[in-house]
């Protein structure tokens, strides 16, 4: 039996679940092991940061910095390795995304390495161009949901925002924005 930190996690999955399609796929698919291979490649980012979520502050700084997207198991999950700075300080972090073929959804674990371990991790999958994720974590000690949703304006464009909810997902609190700009493709050459 699945202990209840887990079975929390999978049932909000489901509840948030949405139909799979790859972001610039022109048909659809019921194979979405693909969604991600559009980021694959070194990326400019610049990241703007609300510094004390839900705590009624709208006080944010700006980060910037590279994100470098690594396809691993045949595009099925892929890496990506974050690092950003800004007179704020400095973010390390690695992503990690699998593909969970028999539900047809991702699912997103991240790890600062300042905090060395990894949180939560976010379920969801694409749909006509928009990648997204939900999951619990917690927040100064208390339950909250995350949202990260993915969009992309042009192939060498994306927006990665998240946003937190601590009633229950009536409302969302926007909390991270990063811009992306693709800088090299896979092969490490210029796109």
């Amino acid at each position: 039996m699945p202990a209840l930190p887990s079975l929390r996690r999978l049932l909000l999955a489901s509840a948030f679940a949405i139909p799979a399609a790859a972001p610039h796929a022109a048909t659809k698919t019921a194979d979405a092991s693909h969604d991600f291979d559009f980021e694959i490649g070194t990326w400019k980012t610049h990241v703007t940061r609300r510094l004390h979520p839900l705590s009624g502050s709208n006080e944010w700084v700006e980060l910037d910095g590279t994100s470098v997207v690594r396809k691993v198991l045949d595009g099925r999950a892929n890496t990506v390795e974050l690092d950003i700075s800004g007179p704020s300080g400095h973010i390390s972090g690695l992503a990690m995304r699998f593909y969970d073929a028999s539900a047809r959804q991702w699912s997103i674990h991240y790890a600062s390495l300042d905090a060395g371990q990894l949180t939560p991790p976010l379920f969801g999958r694409f749909k006509d161009g928009r990648g997204e994720f939900h999951g619990q974590d917690t927040l100064a000690g208390r339950s909250i949901f995350v949202r990260f949703v993915i969009t992309c304006a042009t192939h060498d464009t994306c927006r990665f925002e998240q946003s937190y909810s601590d009633d229950g997902g009536q409302h969302w609190e926007t909390n991270w924005i990063a811009t992306d700009t693709r800088v090299a493709s896979a092969s490490g050459t210029p796109e």
